[in-house]
């Protein structure tokens, strides 16, 4: 049996200087789960989850139990748009679909959300990318194609003016 790994999370608004809690902004930027592969899937293109993607979807749940979240964003595949819809069911949050890699999203979600808190699921190229775009310089590399646990919490209180916390689910 694969060990799984446990987190505690205790998060601590981030100080910014001059700036209040209202306009920090807080993308939870998550990696879809596992993923079917191979015979195992009718569409290789577009697979939906496994059923360990099914259980870390349902953790994602618990980790965001307490947090107020102000929307849900997801590329418009099977793999993310399901990682993210048992949140959303529990929240009562319709997913927005998203292009992945295009900043004009990315800047439409800062604009839309000001000092909410915004959960965008990705994947092992797309996540990283996104917490690089925010934060306004390379800092981050792609996930390895098997890592489904990474969980970035990124406050922002413009583009290029943030901090990013790396967390494992």
């Amino acid at each position: 049996m694969k060990h799984m790994k446990t987190l505690l999370i205790f998060l601590i608004p981030f100080s910014f200087n001059g700036y209040s809690q209202s306009t920090i902004t807080t993308f939870i930027l998550i990696r879809h789960a596992e993923k079917l592969s191979g015979s195992m899937t009718d569409n290789k293109n577009d697979p939906d989850l496994t059923e360990e993607g099914k259980q870390r979807a349902l953790r994602l749940v618990a980790l965001l139990k307490e947090t107020k979240v102000d929307a849900i964003y997801s590329t418009n595949y099977k793999r993310t748009q399901n990682t993210v819809a048992p949140l959303a069911n529990t929240k009562g949050i319709t997913v927005r679909t998203y292009e992945a890699k295009k900043t004009e999203a990315v800047d439409e979600m800062l604009r839309s959300f000001v000092g909410g808190t915004i959960v965008v699921c990705g994947h092992s190229n797309t996540t990283p990318w996104l917490a690089n775009y925010l934060l306004g310089k390379n800092a981050l590399k792609d996930f390895e194609d098997s890592d489904y646990d990474n969980v970035l919490v990124v406050s922002v209180i413009e583009r290029g003016k943030g901090k990013v916390v790396w967390m494992n689910y």
